[in-house]
């Protein structure tokens, strides 16, 4: 088996893409890179956030899986994103050490994980 290379892309679908981009524009403070009509890319720290126009929106969204976004002031960014309409998922907690996690909803359901860890570093 050949190496697997790590995490690429982070991808959400919402119920209006034009909406989604202009708030994701503000939430991430960065323009795409990728903007058509079925999807919409930035460049996040070297990592993938796409939007994906969904056929049947619907903020009612599985929490099975989340991508958690790497910050370096939880506080700061969580509340940036509250600022902006984000609605709470899970307030900043410490998990260990000096570890925290946040999670907020944007406005199609979809969850967005935010994560202090001073200790992960990229090779």
């Amino acid at each position: 088996m050949k190496k697997i290379l790590g995490l690429r892309t982070a991808s959400y679908k919402v119920g209006d893409l034009q909406k989604a981009k202009e708030w994701y524009i503000q939430a991430f403070k960065t323009e795409p890179y990728f903007d058509d009509p079925f999807y919409v890319g930035f460049n996040i720290g070297g990592y993938e956030l796409g939007l994906m126009p969904e056929d049947k929106p619907t903020t009612d969204k599985v929490e099975s899986t989340v991508a958690y976004w790497g910050v370096e002031d939880i506080n700061d960014v969580y509340q940036h994103f509250i600022s902006l309409g984000a609605t709470v998922d899970q307030e900043p907690t410490n998990v260990g050490g000096e570890t925290e996690v946040a999670s907020v909803r944007d406005s199609w359901g979809n969850i967005i994980g935010l994560i202090y860890n001073p200790e992960f570093k990229l090779p």
